[in-house]
């Protein structure tokens, strides 16, 4: 994509798509392009599945890895992120497998929301999505302080 030299990838939106019988689901169409050669599903927190190009994947990999083996809490988190984590291929109807091991761990069952989290994507059961939204709705619409360094 022209004038994206040195960016990372961008994901937007929310979608609903379906849990197949298989445990697959199909990729939103905006994901497809930069989903395509690769993806990565790891463990996310609050319950949900990461999704990251390969690209990013490799990338955040190699920033996991600049941390202190000596930290506890660095070993820990880079234990639980990287043992949950599975390299997958799109097959040609844009179908990702999601493994059972994650299934569970973000309780998916066939209703799920797919959203964009700018360097990655997001998989949550549909009912833990709305719940969690809704927590975090009014105290999003009542932030007074600067959560984000410079955003507005």
């Amino acid at each position: 994509m022209a004038g994206r030299v040195g960016v990372g990838p961008m994901f937007l939106g929310t979608y609903a798509p379906k849990l197949d019988e298989k445990g697959r689901i199909i990729l939103p169409a905006k994901f497809r392009d930069e989903l395509a050669s690769g993806l990565v599903l790891t463990r996310g927190q609050e319950h949900c599945v990461y999704v990251f190009s390969q690209r990013e994947f490799e990338s955040l990999h190699e920033k996991i890895r600049q941390a202190p083996v000596t930290s506890k809490q660095a070993r820990d988190y880079l234990r639980v992120f990287l043992s949950g984590a599975s390299a997958e291929v799109p097959d040609k109807q844009n179908r990702v497998t999601i493994p059972t091991p994650l299934r569970t761990y973000a309780g998916l069952d066939r209703d799920l929301v797919v959203i964009g989290a700018g360097s990655r994507a997001e998989i949550w059961a549909a009912s833990a999505w709305e719940t969690y939204l809704a927590e975090q709705e009014a105290a999003f619409a009542n932030t007074e302080e600067e959560v984000i360094p410079g955003l507005f």
